[in-house]
């Protein structure tokens, strides 16, 4: 089986995660996808709790059959590192081939990653493209980020175009980033 790893704070997950992963799907010649949101963010971003984002990434997630959630770096604890990630998922699934999913954005700044010379090493990339940093084949997601949707969710703002509805209607419920 060949995975794709897509992590992130998904704090919340917004429509250009979901275009990611269909993105992903469609040219990243994998059989399916796993979000991986982050447990505890290593340089103490705030997040709600763990078990809020991982329920709006299965709702994010629920419109596509070849991706699921994996709570992997709950079952580890402690701060999350791709590289600790990675290994602990090699390890349970030693017949799956593995790829990471980041954005563009990143690309420059991944040589500063926790254990980035083992990383490299261990899983291929798929480099999704963001707005500002398109791809290699100039294909860009729109600027959404989670920074966004929490700011105009605080300030009562609509969201309706940024968040999947059943994630709204989560986020809503919860009274999240209120």
């Amino acid at each position: 089986m060949r995975v794709a790893v897509y992590g992130g704070s998904f704090n919340p997950p917004h429509v250009a995660h979901q275009m990611a992963l269909a993105y992903v799907l469609a040219t990243a010649h994998v059989d399916e996808v796993w979000m991986v949101p982050t447990f505890k963010h290593p340089f103490e971003k705030q997040l709600v709790p763990f078990s809020d984002r991982a329920k709006m990434c299965e709702l994010a997630a629920s419109p596509f059959k070849a991706v699921r959630v994996s709570r992997v770096e709950e079952e580890l604890g402690g701060e999350s590192y791709t590289l600790r990630t990675m290994r602990a998922l090699k390890e349970r699934h030693p017949d799956h081939r593995f790829s990471l999913v980041i954005g563009a954005d990143l690309v420059a700044e991944r040589e500063r990653w926790h254990g980035w010379a083992e990383l490299k090493e261990l899983v291929p990339f798929i480099v999704v493209g963001r707005e500002g940093s398109p791809s290699t084949g100039g294909i860009a997601l729109p600027a959404v980020s989670s920074t966004i949707v929490r700011q105009r969710i605080g300030s009562g703002e609509p969201v309706d175009a940024l968040v999947a509805g059943d994630v709204l209607d989560y986020i809503r419920a919860r009274g999240l980033y209120r």
